[in-house]
């Protein structure tokens, strides 16, 4: 079931029916067993005032419905050229028969985006994979973070991280060390996503992460070293109903604190619901309320594969920040329709305040194309 970059759509269609096709045979056969058949998952939900407790948060949490470690970053190789870079497991539990007999039954399914945005060569490097859990082929453990498909992988051991991903004609090894302790968002760790109490996640960040490792792209290895931020979130309900996608940024301040700040966008392409959190550089910790952030583009650009328009640069406001936003390249678009069935725009970006950088991090911006829709 293990799908690349360049089967898409197509191979988002197959990885579907492969996993539609597993659920009805299953079904089929408890059906034939005496069994009522019907899609009854139970997810757990997304309650406030549920702390979060480490190292158990690190791992997977496979009642909820949908998971994902995203670490992203800028790395500098040894003669200075500037990349961007992001890794992103996704885990999804599949609405199924709770009684499936069937150990071929796709329980959880894992998949993963990698990118690296190289600004000399003015392109995006990305691939992409997708395996249900199981048979030793993907997984996400409990307890702590380890999680893979095949040979690609993020785990956490001894307090450091390390990610290992591979596509087409580029690769990377890197290595995560915390400098600073997870900050947690929203109210203890429960982030709001919309005027709906309901639509909600738990979340936490890890700014300011020390990177080393290689990189290499068309047969030639660098060693790199950098900055990157790690996002661990998971949810049953991750969006708001009316909600078509959204605008997020995190930024590792040059101050040595830390920013996170989202939209969630209506139909109207306005904000409707907002949030976000800001670290400073002594430790403390302020929770922005949807006032508190405004996102306003200022340059789009358009995508020559998808004509999907993308705004590229943008005046943030953020608690007391205010600051613009600027790309690495404009062609950051992700198109992974062969597995999540998702094109968005991730990228890394700086801020600046007139002409002084202030920080440096990734934009993620989805359902610019067509509604979002959650693995």
């Amino acid at each position: 079931m293990t799908r690349r970059r360049g089967t898409a759509p197509a191979g988002a269609i197959a990885a579907l029916v492969a996993i539609a096709i597993a659920a009805c045979c299953a079904g089929a056969a408890l059906r034939a067993a005496g069994g009522q058949g019907a899609a009854d998952t139970q997810y757990a939900p997304v309650n406030p005032g549920q702390p979060l407790v480490f190292p158990a948060d690190y791992g997977s949490h496979p009642r909820f419905r949908t998971e994902w470690w995203y670490v992203t970053g800028w790395l500098q190789t040894a003669d200075g050229a500037p990349l961007g870079f992001q890794i992103t497991f996704f885990r999804t539990r599949p609405d199924i028969w709770r009684q499936n007999p069937s150990a071929f039954t796709p329980r959880q399914v894992l998949i993963a985006h990698c990118a690296i945005s190289d600004p000399r060569r003015g392109r995006l490097w990305h691939a992409e994979r997708i395996e249900r859990a199981g048979f030793g082929l993907a997984g996400a453990d409990s307890g702590d973070t380890r999680v893979w498909i095949g040979g690609w992988s993020l785990v956490r051991s001894a307090g450091t991280y390390r990610s290992r991903a591979a596509g087409a004609r580029f690769s990377f090894d890197l290595e995560f060390s915390p400098t600073q302790p997870p900050m947690l968002n929203g109210a203890g760790g429960y982030s709001r996503k919309g005027p709906d109490a309901s639509a909600a996640s738990y979340y936490y960040s890890i700014p300011h992460l020390r990177v080393s490792g290689r990189v290499t792209r068309a047969g030639r290895s660098d060693a790199v070293t950098g900055e990157g931020w790690l996002d661990h979130e998971w949810s049953s309900a991750y969006l708001d109903r009316h909600a078509v996608g959204w605008d997020w940024i995190g930024m590792n301040l040059d101050d040595g604190g830390a920013l996170m700040a989202f939209r969630i966008r209506g139909a109207d392409g306005g904000a409707l619901w907002a949030g976000g959190s800001v670290r400073g550089a002594d430790g403390r910790v302020q929770i922005l309320a949807p006032q508190d952030v405004a996102f306003t583009p200022l340059r789009t650009w358009v995508s020559p594969r998808t004509a999907i328009r993308y705004p590229v640069r943008w005046q943030i406001r953020a608690g007391g920040l205010n600051f613009e936003l600027r790309p690495l390249l404009d062609d950051q678009e992700n198109d992974a329709r062969a597995t999540s069935g998702a094109i968005y725009w991730e990228g890394a970006v700086s801020a600046y305040q007139r002409r002084r950088r202030i920080g440096q991090g990734y934009l993620e911006m989805t359902g610019y194309g067509g509604k979002m829709q959650l693995p």
